[in-house]
């Protein structure tokens, strides 16, 4: 199969699950707004749910990369550089450009930069048991799940708009699209770029 049509492959196959991850944390955002949640509240649920989601995302990197005949230093480095950079494009940046497209005031938040000291032993730990249990399948639905709610809560965290209740429709998409991207991209396409085509299965 080749790189192209993988990744249309695994987009595609990820699509229905990353729809319904996006749906439940619609549902979510609209329960924390029945009970009043507060921001504060909202602040320590993302800064416990991303480093979660970098933990599997640095799990999953790695065990694809080993599964595929990588050796264990490349992939410590592929597991480090594509869960903290691709979780923070799917944490923070997707749903900071969606609030800024949905003009309500938003903060810009980098937690490997703001919150080192939490963000590092979140990676090594996920690389961690990625070398010593490569197995992906649980952690990958895990992985997709944490990435839509780790979404949602830096929108109730960061961003500060009058009512949230009309924009939930319009959150959908951007949940979606900030975690289909992005986990497809790091739990499978990442890895397999720096695999030689002789060991792919």
């Amino acid at each position: 199969m080749s790189s192209l049509k993988r990744i249309a492959y695994e987009l595609k196959r990820h699509a229905p699950f990353t729809a319904l991850g996006a749906f439940t944390g619609i549902i979510l955002m609209g329960i924390a707004i029945l009970i009043g949640l507060s921001s504060e509240s909202s602040h320590t649920i993302f800064h416990v749910l991303h480093p979660a989601h970098i933990v599997l995302s640095a799990l999953v990197t790695t065990a694809i990369y080993r599964r595929y005949g990588g050796g264990i230093g490349a992939a410590v480095g592929i597991g480090f550089v594509g869960s903290i950079a691709i979780c923070s494009v799917s944490d923070i940046v997707f749903p900071y450009l969606g609030g800024v497209l949905l003009e309500f005031p938003i903060t810009f938040h980098v937690c490997f930069i703001e919150d080192t000291w939490l963000i590092i032993p979140s990676v090594l730990a996920g690389i961690t048991i990625g070398l010593l249990w490569p197995h992906t399948r649980f952690p990958h639905a895990g992985h997709v799940l944490l990435s839509t709610y780790a979404s949602l809560f830096y929108f109730a965290t960061f961003g500060a708009p009058a009512d949230w209740a009309p924009l939930l429709p319009l959150v959908f998409p951007i949940l979606f699209v900030a975690v289909w991207i992005p986990c497809c991209v790091s739990d499978v396409v990442f890895p397999l770029l720096f695999v030689r085509k002789k060991k792919h299965r």
